[in-house]
């Protein structure tokens, strides 16, 4: 796999369709938006509810930059959902990173809760990415699905 990936090639970054030209502009001319995926628009009233709730600290359990959530570990031993648009900072979280957050409950039925306003507060000894850098290797495998049924080992 070579080193750069563009966002077409990659599951959750970018629309994966070709630019379409514009105005008689040639393909390359249109570009595709930023790959980086921004924050989900949230209206006032959900914004003002998380910040009412407590700061609350975990340690990430799980997460994979390609499918764009994971889950934080919570110091009270729970796990709580947390989505990449709600993750602060210029770095991909690793497992094992300490973080802060606040809980909001997940609309439309507001039974679960997620983890909002992430921040890193404590990083792993290993090597960070950062979300405008390339896929590694090992998050490119991470969001693979088997290809074929005898990919998955399943005994018949």
């Amino acid at each position: 796999m070579s080193e750069s990936t563009d966002a077409s090639s990659c599951p959750g970054l970018g629309h994966g369709a070709p630019p379409s030209t514009i105005g008689g502009e040639s393909p390359s001319a249109a570009l595709l938006p930023n790959p980086i995926i921004t924050k989900r628009t949230r209206t006032q009233s959900m914004l003002e509810l998380a910040l009412d709730n407590p700061i609350e600290n975990g340690v990430i359990k799980s997460f994979c930059r390609v499918k764009g959530h994971g889950f934080i570990k919570k110091n009270d031993g729970d796990e709580i959902f947390v989505h990449v648009s709600d993750i602060d900072g210029e770095y991909v979280p690793r497992i094992g990173d300490e973080v802060s957050f606040r809980k909001l409950l997940v609309p439309p039925k507001l039974e679960k809760f997620q983890a909002v306003h992430v921040q890193i507060t404590n990083f792993t000894p290993e090597v960070h990415q950062r979300w405008t850098s390339a896929l590694t290797a090992e998050e490119s495998h991470e969001g693979s699905r088997p290809t074929s049924p005898s990919s998955m080992n399943v005994d018949s």
